[in-house]
């Protein structure tokens, strides 16, 4: 009788993790309301300026007020579901002359708001959005900088997720983050990536949102449904042995951050079908930078998710008329209905990831001159089973997948290993998937 029901639990297994459908996150995309989002933008550009060196004690004006603002918008999330958010200021020093933008002393002071996991509480996943704007001078602090795309955008939308969110539970903690410092030197996410450092904390990934509200490019598109997913291909941090062993087994296009971007890629096109996230293998905009950057340095996953189509007269610019071209981030670009879905996004995913249990620590691949490929891996606390993925070498998404219950090895037979790559995730008994593992060991039978 006792294996009877070990099989259909693992009949029942199969079917949840090859469906992959939760409806709790359908409910997720409803319940995220542009009208919100638009009053958080609003109130965000109102401020006059977020500029990170400009006014702290104004009550109506500059950065202090705002981010006092988005503290008091997460202390009141907190307040509706039984105080499940620990909301805080982290902050740290920056000193004049440290980059030339910044030209005096200055606290870059990030709003923190974390939903502690059931099971999981010190492994993380992070939604982030900046405080700060600026005008075509970055180290103009005084001028009216609205910002309204870049970043109250992000801003509005990390705040929304909050608020979807924190009426569910989850397995792993979710942190909704306003980082300061962005336009000075990515300041406020080299604070949070050392204070996360010290703290111990478990990094699963940040998908920082800069910009997710305008559709009407300067190209002349105009979409409402294309967004960009921005990784990069290994971390930073890896080890020399490490680089020499992808030379030989591969993995170029296969570090952590990619895996997250894929996993993004996967669960929208889920979810979400109509909308076509864009996977863009490169860290960030060509020369230009963003939040996931300090984390991407300090060896955590992190990704830019942000709009498709950009209109270059809207960042970083002077209010002002010019030559028929009115410039500026003002209000009246922004696009509610389209940052409603890519806030919708992140909530599913930061859902999904705090649903699912930790991803397999090491996995081991062999199958040299076989016509078999040999797959080993750890097993992970609070999985129900595992699912084998391999996609052609070519391909920017994982194609393949194969669930095989609660063992820690397997053989796909008749699969020649120098086809394809391979990887490992872990599967919930709720369905949910963890990050996929690249194989990170060789083995030899």
């Amino acid at each position: 009788m006792k294996n009877y029901f070990a099989l259909l639990l693992l009949m029942v297994l199969s079917t949840i993790s090859y469906s992959q459908v939760d409806s709790r996150l359908y409910d997720i995309i409803n319940n995220v309301s542009s009208e919100r989002l638009k009053n958080d933008v609003t109130t965000l550009t109102n401020f006059g300026t977020r500029h990170t060196l400009s006014d702290t004690v104004s009550t109506t004006r500059g950065i202090g007020a705002a981010r006092r603002w988005i503290k008091s918008e997460f202390e009141k999330i907190s307040g509706t579901c039984n105080e499940c958010l620990e909301v805080f200021y982290q902050k740290d020093l920056v000193k004049k002359g440290e980059n030339q933008r910044i030209v005096k002393d200055v606290w870059v002071v990030n709003v923190v708001a974390i939903q502690r996991g059931t099971k999981y509480p010190n492994k993380f996943i992070i939604m982030s959005g900046d405080i700060d704007s600026r005008v075509s001078d970055p180290v103009n602090f005084t001028s009216d900088s609205p910002g309204a795309n870049d970043n109250a955008s992000g801003m509005a939308g990390t705040i929304e997720a909050a608020r979807v969110l924190s009426k569910y539970k989850f397995e792993s903690s979710i942190i909704y983050v306003g980082l300061s410092g962005e336009e000075q030197g990515l300041f406020g996410g080299k604070g949070l990536a050392a204070y996360a450092k010290q703290k111990g904390w478990e990094i699963l990934g940040i998908m920082n949102n800069d910009m997710i509200g305008n559709i009407s490019g300067v190209d002349g598109v105009i979409s409402n449904r294309d967004f960009r997913i921005f990784s990069e291909p290994v971390p930073p941090t890896e080890t020399e042995q490490q680089r020499k062993a992808r030379r030989f087994y591969g993995g170029e296009v296969d570090g952590i951050s990619r895996q997250l971007a894929r996993y993004v890629y996967k669960t929208t096109k889920t979810y979400m079908p109509e909308m076509n996230p864009i996977l863009i293998y490169r860290l960030d905009r060509f020369g230009r930078g963003g939040h996931h950057r300090p984390f991407n340095d300090a060896g955590y996953a992190g990704i830019r998710i942000m709009e498709a189509h950009e209109n270059y007269t809207q960042q970083h610019q002077d209010i002002r008329m010019e030559n028929g071209i009115a410039y500026g981030d003002v209000l009246e670009h922004v696009n509610f209905e389209y940052a409603k879905k890519l806030t919708a996004v992140n909530a599913i995913n930061l859902a999904s990831i705090a649903s699912a249990p930790p991803a397999p620590e090491e996995v081991q691949i062999g199958g040299i001159v076989e016509a078999s490929v040999k797959l080993k891996w750890s097993k992970s606390e609070g999985a129900a089973g595992y699912k084998i993925y391999w996609r052609d070498t070519t391909s920017p998404t994982w194609d393949h997948s194969r669930f095989v219950g609660d063992i820690n090895a397997f053989t796909l037979d008749g699969i020649v290993i120098d086809n394809f790559f391979f990887g490992i995730a872990a599967v919930g008994a709720n369905g949910h998937e963890s990050i996929i593992t690249f194989p990170n060991k060789i083995f030899r039978e």
